[in-house]
């Protein structure tokens, strides 16, 4: 035994976090149940561009993540490190400086968003200073934490600093990657990638954001808070080890799965979905060392809410790590991708997972650096019903509009038609599921207006201990001839270095995308050309980011997959060649509504124009909001050139000095399309956006004639 030494654990800034991950939960789940309802109710848009739908619902996604989830993060680790290490964290600085950059970058993303500042990529969707500003935010956290690994007292890293290690390495890698972009000015850039390139590199980060924003870091949260909210060891420590390698090892090859059917290379879209469904064990033996850690204490689980919501909480990560392989398998993904079904599977790992452990986690937590007891335990359980049922609520609903919605889709008639020819019959349908929805977020967000409540008054009861007094025994040097206890595995080995840790951390989580990107550049097969493929003409670009603008990709997708139910009502299945120009790519996610990548020539132009304005003047009943800024403001062509310019820059061929004639080009197309207007009756000037919108969308799909259905 070495000299004992006292030292001060660091309080403050892990109420700092708390309080912050409480204020954004709320404001997560509001925005949230706004978009619910607007679904059902457009006339909550409001009539404004800072309330559409598809300018909220990013930021209700990055809120939900990075404000909520990522505040929770960094509560739990702020406490959870000091005390699995014996020391204080490396630098109070660096703590303060971190917490002050987050809430910085929370309140930058939530005035760009509704701004229609967007890169459009989900869950990336911040611009280029924003994104600066978050990595170097990341690396203060990783100093920090890093520092404080190194200095500590304890001789042995616990399992929950495992996973802390791999999300701020593997963070780190995938923000830098995916954010690569050339700006156009303070507030506009393009990435480097384009079309299918860009798709494979955004779901490589988007899905593994999940996996390392709301998985890893959280499972970290969970070995450490569910034993001592159980007063019990882990199950299996040998489990853990496997878990851990295995899953971040994994993990990172998993993007694909997001593009099955798409135009993506199909060794990638195999890749994707082979290493999908081998996620079910590792992530299925962190959900059972999970549970298994409270045996012997399951009559506790029926009294204790604390004990409640972290048990639904690893039942709900359990439930989501099965449902995900599943929906990698090309079958059901067939039936399931672009449908509520993926909505419904996020939110079991959104509000369950993340959200009823946060909420677990707050409950034991603020109690004890406030040094009193709970204010009410009565209003936690109702809390926890609240939040499990409102869950249920949700979820229920989407599963059943995803189904309904996939098999709408495909459906024919004896006679070889499509049966639901008009998308909008299929969208009608959900309405009432939608009503449901709502209801279960309504009932989520009241128990998280009772929590705020609950810990507000046990705050006020007790009185923060922002240094708490501990000791501990210095770290010695262990002799030369040291070895390991016998019973003790060999992991044991590099748990005790850091670095050595550290390395081989990140070598487990480069492989995988290694592996996937790295051919998709080397290899030109991947991406054939098409000559008939032309880059966007300037109106038509301008016309583009107008759309990326106003997040018309939250509810319309490019991408036909080669199905006879997506070829009869779209046209011709898409080719990675079209995307070749597109920085960044549409493909999208989700259908609210049809896919418009054969949109172009569809319709004439009087109809987009009068769609824009009054969506259900051309579709009847629609659940579009109207966009009538479009048709009144001008369009700003004062970095039109330099947009032009990037692009050669990005390997776009435009003509040498094109940049300098563009705007004459744009306005001489922009008249042509001003002159159809007018010959529908329809009188508006060349320079305002719903023309440059219109040339846009009219251009899409013409490069590649094929059959439409109209």
């Amino acid at each position: 035994m070495g000299r004992v030494e006292t030292f001060y654990y660091d309080n403050k800034i892990v109420r700092d976090f708390a309080l912050a991950t409480v204020l954004w939960g709320v404001v997560a789940f509001l925005v949230g149940l706004t978009i619910a309802i607007q679904l059902y109710w457009p006339a909550l848009n409001l009539g404004i561009p800072y309330m559409t739908f598809s300018r909220l619902r990013p930021l209700h996604t990055n809120a939900a993540i990075f404000a909520f989830v990522g505040n929770g993060i960094f509560m739990g680790v702020y406490y959870s490190l000091q005390r699995l290490l014996k020391t204080r964290m490396y630098s109070d600085l660096l703590s303060k400086l971190h917490f002050w950059g987050w809430q910085l970058i929370i309140l930058l993303a939530a005035v760009t968003l509704v701004l229609g500042i967007t890169v459009s990529k989900e869950y990336a969707e911040l611009e280029w200073p924003i994104d600066i500003l978050i990595a170097i935010v990341w690396v203060i956290f990783g100093i920090n934490m890093i520092g404080t690994i190194i200095k500590r007292r304890e001789r042995y890293m616990y399992v929950a600093i495992w996973f802390y290690i791999a999300t701020f390495f593997t963070v780190a890698v995938l923000h830098i990657v995916n954010s690569i972009e050339i700006p156009v000015s303070l507030l506009k850039s393009y990435p480097v990638y384009a079309g299918v390139q860009d798709a494979l590199v955004q779901w490589w980060y988007g899905h593994n954001a999940v996996a390392f924003f709301l998985t890893t870091p959280y499972l970290g949260l969970m070995y450490y808070f569910l034993p001592k909210a159980a007063n019990r060891p882990v199950y299996s420590y040998r489990l853990s080890i496997v878990h851990f390698w295995a899953l971040i090892f994994i993990y990172i090859w998993a993007g694909p799965h997001h593009l099955l059917y798409s135009s993506l290379p199909d060794w990638a879209q195999s890749l994707g979905t082979t290493f999908s469904i081998m996620l079910i064990a590792p992530s299925w033996g962190g959900m059972l060392n999970g549970l298994l850690t409270l045996r012997g204490a399951w009559d506790r689980v029926r009294e204790d809410p604390i004990l409640k919501f972290m048990v639904v909480a690893v039942t709900a990560y359990g439930m989501a790590t099965f449902e995900g392989p599943m929906l990698s398998i090309k079958s059901i993904n067939a039936l399931s991708h672009f449908t509520d079904w993926t909505i419904a599977h996020v939110h079991i790992g959104a509000l369950g997972w993340n959200g009823l452990l946060t909420f677990g986690i707050l409950y034991w937590l603020m109690p004890r650096i406030y040094n009193t007891k709970l204010y009410s335990v009565k209003l936690a359980n109702w809390h926890f019903w609240l939040a499990t049922l409102g869950m249920i609520f949700y979820a229920i609903p989407m599963y059943w509009t995803g189904i309904t919605q996939g098999l709408m889709w495909k459906e024919f008639t004896p006679d070889g038609f499509l049966k639901y020819p008009i998308f909008l019959e299929t969208v009608l349908q959900l309405i009432p599921m939608y009503i449901i929805r709502s209801i279960g977020g309504l009932m989520y967000f009241t128990g998280a207006i009772i929590m705020v409540y609950n810990l507000r008054k046990t705050i006020t009861v007790g009185a923060l201990e922002p240094e708490e007094k501990a000791e501990a025994p210095a770290l010695e040097p262990l002799p030369a001839d040291y070895k390991e206890e016998p019973g003790n595995y060999g992991h044991r080995w590099l748990e005790r270095r850091p670095v050595q840790f550290f390395v081989w951390t990140t070598i487990a989580i480069l492989i995988g995308g290694m592996v996937e990107i790295i051919p998709m550049y080397l290899v030109k097969s991947n991406v054939p050309t098409i000559a008939s493929v032309k880059p966007y003409t300037p109106l038509e670009l301008e016309g583009r980011d107008i759309y990326v603008r106003e997040g018309c990709y939250v509810c319309h997708s490019q991408q036909v997959r080669p199905f006879r139910s997506e070829t009869e009502r779209y046209g011709e299945y898409s080719k990675a060649g079209e995307y070749v120009y597109d920085h960044p790519f549409q493909w999208g996610s989700k259908r609210t509504g049809p896919d418009l990548h054969r949109v172009g020539g569809k319709y004439p132009d009087a109809w987009h124009y009068n769609h824009m304005q009054a969506p259900e003047s051309m579709s009847p009943g629609s659940i579009m909001p109207p966009y009538p800024w479009l048709i009144s403001d001008d369009l700003d062509l004062s970095t039109t050139a330099k947009k032009i310019r990037v692009m050669q820059t990005l390997g776009v061929p435009y003509p040498e000095g094109y940049d300098e004639i563009a705007i004459d080009d744009l306005r001489e197309q922009a008249e042509k399309i001003v002159a159809s207007l007018k010959e529908s009756g329809i009188e508006t000037e060349w320079n305002k956006e719903i023309v440059a919108l219109i040339a846009y969308l009219q251009r899409l799909g013409t490069d590649i004639k094929g059959e439409k259905n109209n």
